[in-house]
């Protein structure tokens, strides 16, 4: 069955984020900024230039609120400051967020899930139509200098069998012990066999690395329940996008861009400089 080219996006940021103790305790790991933007809001960006017009951000029940200020609340103190100063072009950032981005609906994980990466994509299957595609972005993976978003969806619209479509690059032999590494079903095709989390690097069957960006057919939820926990009991969104190839190819696409991690202090460390040689001028 060919469904539906993507319009919503699922974002997810549902985690403790226990690296980044004790910052995390007041504030969502993906509101860290990058420059004088969180990393949340770059996801959001990658998504818009894909044309995405429904994002929905999956959230811990303490980070929701956080979110729905930052998408949703006015400011009008801070607006009629700037322009009493002569300054109204500062607000401008900040009326880009409230005025011009896609529908942005904030929800919590549902607690009755397992603890996991699956459970937020899990928790957002009300407002997916049955009908439709759909993408999902680790809110700690950025996307410099493409969207991805927009790859997965050019690929789907040249795959009418895919299950699935998944984001990879190219890394160095030296770090494939830290990263999902693929393992190819067919090379020429470039469809997955299965995705082997940590090899030995001696051991690992390529050097194509996996992150979370998704694009996922309404058929991968029957896969992403809480009978279908993986290692350490945990709802794992590979195992689920492994399931599917049982079902139907998943194809991978390498990414355009380059792929940065923020998932603990020293890779958000790098990627910050990264953005700001690249970003701030």
């Amino acid at each position: 069955m060919k469904y539906q080219l993507p319009k919503k996006a699922i974002i997810t940021d549902a985690g403790f984020a226990s690296r980044y103790l004790p910052i995390t305790k007041t504030i969502p790991k993906a509101m860290l900024p990058l420059g004088s933007k969180p990393i949340m809001q770059l996801a959001v960006e990658e998504c818009m230039a894909a044309g995405i017009e429904e994002i929905i951000i999956v959230a811990t029940k303490a980070g929701r609120p956080i979110y729905e200020d930052y998408f949703h609340g006015e400011v009008p103190q801070i607006k009629a400051l700037l322009d009493k100063q002569g300054k109204s072009d500062r607000y401008e950032p900040v009326r880009e967020v409230l005025e011009n981005f896609p529908k942005i609906t904030i929800i919590e994980q549902d607690p009755n899930y397992p603890y996991g990466n699956g459970s937020p994509i899990a928790s957002a299957r009300d407002y997916i139509n049955d009908d439709e595609a759909f993408v999902v972005l680790y809110s700690d993976d950025v996307v410099f200098g493409s969207s991805d978003v927009k790859t997965l969806i050019q690929s789907y619209e040249a795959h009418d069998d895919a299950k699935a479509i998944i984001i990879a690059q190219e890394m160095p032999r030296e770090v494939l012990n830290k990263y999902g590494i693929i393992r190819l079903k067919n090379e020429e095709d470039m469809t997955l066999e299965n995705i082997v989390e940590k090899p030995n690097i001696e051991d690992a069957p390529s050097s194509l690395t996996s992150y979370g960006r998704y694009l996922l057919t309404p058929e991968v939820f029957k896969y992403l329940n809480p009978d279908n926990t993986g290692l350490d009991g945990e709802l794992w969104t590979v195992d689920a996008i492994t399931n599917l190839t049982e079902d139907g190819p998943v194809y991978i696409e390498k990414t355009h861009g380059t792929w940065m991690t923020t998932g603990d202090p020293k890779n958000y460390a790098a990627a910050s400089e990264y953005y700001n040689k690249e970003y701030l001028k």
